[in-house]
């Protein structure tokens, strides 16, 4: 489980965790607008490469994403993971509370608005509460696999 990075300078490494089948990515800053497709390129191949459509997103050294990149995501790229790791990906981000205040009270969707897509983005502040859920979205226990 050793984690995987582009290189000493990138904004973002993740590493597999098999035991409880999340992708952990952590970003270690704000990136530039340039680095974001290979960074997210790069989480594209790890994460199919375990066929892992449950992540947890530490963004707390992140601000918020230009418009342009959110839509993206939330129209382009998590649908098409989604397909392409054949079910519905579940995203847990870890905000700080700054950050997390910062997007609930922006034009950003509402945690309920992904009920009918191929994909779910919650925000936490708390990374054992991010934990949760995301295994209770696989279907197994944190304490079952301890």
């Amino acid at each position: 489980m050793l984690p995987n990075f582009l290189s000493d300078t990138t904004p973002l490494h993740t590493t597999y965790r098999p035991d409880l089948h999340v992708l952990v990515s952590r970003w270690n800053y704000q990136p530039d607008a340039s680095q974001l497709p290979p960074a997210y390129e790069f989480l594209t191949q790890d994460a199919l490469a375990h066929d892992c459509r449950f992540w947890l997103q530490d963004i707390r050294r992140r601000t918020l994403n230009e418009p342009e990149v959110v839509q993206w995501m939330l129209e382009s790229y998590f649908p098409s993971i989604a397909t392409h790791l054949g079910g519905r990906l579940m995203v847990a981000y870890l905000a700080n509370p700054s950050l997390l205040q910062t997007i609930q009270g922006s034009s950003y969707p509402s945690d309920s608005s992904y009920s009918t897509e191929a994909f779910d983005v919650q925000f936490f502040t708390d990374e054992a509460a991010a934990m949760q859920w995301l295994q209770e979205s696989t279907g197994l226990s944190l304490t079952a696999r301890h």
